[in-house]
């Protein structure tokens, strides 16, 4: 083994230990309480310099450590004492400072045991040194990914919820800065008239370098990164000669810099960029994170914008909705009173002079079997129409919801709608006497008509009950019949033969006015309906303001 290996054969050990330790690829040294080398196995021998002396019988820390005193804060306290004096062993985990490396370029742990006489009394430690530099760098990369996915869960659980633009742009940002503990930062979108990049958000930037950063796709780092769609990572952003104004760059003392896309699938909706005063302050594992962020926020903004479209959208679907139906009950008003006007005077005519014509037959005793019997038909007819046509107008629009108020109307409807068909009809009102804005009115009128509709049409149920019961705040309408029922559930849309209409048209003119439908239905067990409106704090009976007033 050579010299420096001898002192292996100069212990008391036993030969196959000795072949252990020899072939070990750790370091192992035996050392006595005056930090002197008793046993050094040859993986100590060969980090030493070459052609240095044998280990054996010189001082641990200056072999191994390279050190004059023992070793002892801030690098580590030696544990041999304490080993020695306890009886116990100790286990420690050091950066081992190697020339032509950073100072703390690996890492070594040392294992100390201590050796007892006969008598118990520790004599010496046995010191076991392993590299575990590439198990810290694993642990290292295993707490990066942690903390990236850390990182990204709680951006991700921050801007899943919402659904303003601006909202999600402050909390993603908010949350980015205090992922990277940084400061000064900001995010760029397009913007919609000239597709030039522009701070919509920022942190620690004067409004005037925010103002003034408009990039085009292509320019500047930002611009750059819009049109790559690649991070860019720069250790000091004051010294790169693409940088786009580099006065106002200057001016803020910007140094080092980050710049990442805000992408959704592939496409690039924005920059997130992050800055510090110090160069280097940001690293690669930084920008992978950014990185990765990125795609979160860029998803969130995408999401947001669609909710912002599919919000206005809606509304303008609501005020065509709204304006349909404010056209629908003027256009039933106009019919209902033309029918009134002139096509009901004229069946009531009809009928008249028909019941004239036939008692003149009767006193001049026309004997014409024939002839009577179609006068009194034609009579009857008239008579008939007539009544078909008053129950029309009531159906465009009762007079009696004009004259006599809501609850009266829809008592009066549900009576004469259902109880002509042998649906028997109980019906209560709590505070429904007096009169209610015109919208409340009308949407509460119509939900009962419809539902009673329903109900003549489609349950085949004997009794139906009716509820109307108002305070200062809402109206309450419940209807509710012990008919057939249906499955809810299987009503998700209007088919082709119209079914299910009544049902969202229902819900759309409640909507409307502000309040809330429920329907309750089970087969064999009966439909229950109800509707709530809120209302108004000043009463019906102040100044009309028209059906689209709040």
């Amino acid at each position: 083994m050579g010299r420096k290996q001898s002192s292996l054969t100069r212990m008391p050990l036993a030969t196959g230990l000795r072949d252990v330790i020899e072939y070990l690829e750790d370091e192992l040294a035996i050392i006595d309480g005056e930090h002197r080398i008793k046993l050094a196995n040859p993986a100590v021998v060969r980090r030493l310099p070459q052609g240095a002396s044998t280990p054996v019988g010189r001082l641990c820390y200056k072999v191994l450590e390279g050190r004059d005193s023992p070793c002892s804060a801030p690098l580590w306290l030696c544990p041999l004492a304490k080993v020695m004096n306890a009886g116990k062993p100790a286990v420690i985990v050091h950066p081992r400072s190697t020339p032509g490396e950073g100072a703390t370029a690996r890492y070594v742990k040392i294992s100390m045991h201590p050796l007892k006489d006969e008598h118990g009394d520790a004599w010496a430690v046995v010191e076991l040194r392993r590299d575990v530099t590439a198990e810290r760098e694993l642990e290292d990369q295993i707490l990066r990914r942690h903390h990236h996915l850390y990182a990204l869960s709680r951006v991700s659980g921050a801007v899943s919820e919402l659904r303003d633009l601006r909202t999600v742009l402050n909390v993603s940002l908010d949350a980015v800065l205090e992922i990277v503990n940084g400061e000064i930062g900001g995010i760029l979108l397009f913007d919609s008239r000239n597709r030039n990049l522009r701070y919509r958000v920022y942190r620690g930037l004067s409004a005037r370098y925010a103002e003034k950063m408009r990039m085009k796709v292509g320019e500047g780092i930002a611009g750059k990164v819009a049109e790559t769609g690649q991070p860019i990572l720069l250790e000091d952003i004051a010294e790169d000669q693409s940088v786009a104004h580099r006065d106002l760059v200057s001016t803020e003392g910007l140094k080092g810099f980050a710049s990442v896309p805000l992408k959704t699938k592939d496409k690039v909706v924005g920059v997130l960029n992050v800055a510090s005063h110090t160069p280097g302050r940001l690293t690669g594992d930084d920008l992978y994170l950014l990185n990765s962020v990125g795609h979160q926020i860029g998803t969130a903004i995408e999401q947001a914008r669609l909710y912002d479209r599919l919000a206005r959208a809606s509304e303008r679907y609501r005020v065509l909705l709204r304006h349909a139906l404010t056209a629908q009950e003027e256009e039933r008003k106009r019919i209902a009173r033309e029918l009134h006007d002139e096509t009901s005077q004229s069946l009531t005519s009809l009928a008249l002079s028909l019941q004239a014509m036939v008692g003149m037959a009767e006193l001049k005793g026309i004997d014409d079997a024939e002839l009577m019997d179609r006068m009194r038909k034609t009579h009857r007819d008239a008579v008939r129409a007539g009544n078909e046509i008053v129950k029309l107008m009531k159906e465009l629009r009762p007079t009696l919801l004009d004259e006599l108020g809501m609850a009266t109307s829809i008592r009066r409807y549900a009576k004469d709608t259902l109880e002509a068909q042998g649906i028997q009809v109980f019906a209560e009102f709590t505070g429904a006497e007096g009169r209610f804005r015109p919208e409340v009115e009308v949407t509460l009128f119509r939900v009962a008509q419809g539902v009673i509709g329903n109900i003549l049409e489609h349950s085949e149920a004997r009794n139906a009950s009716i509820r109307l019961e108002c305070n200062a705040d809402e109206c309450l309408l419940r209807i509710q019949d012990d008919g057939k029922g249906f499955d809810v559930k299987r009503l998700t849309r209007v088919d082709s033969r119209g079914r299910g209409a009544g049902l969202f048209t229902m819900k759309e003119r409640v909507s409307l006015a502000g309040g809330s439908c429920r329907v309750v239905s089970r087969l064999g067990q009966g439909t229950m309906v109800e509707v709530k409106i809120p209302l108004p704090g000043d009463s019906g009976d102040e100044k009309d303001t028209g059906a689209d007033s709040r």
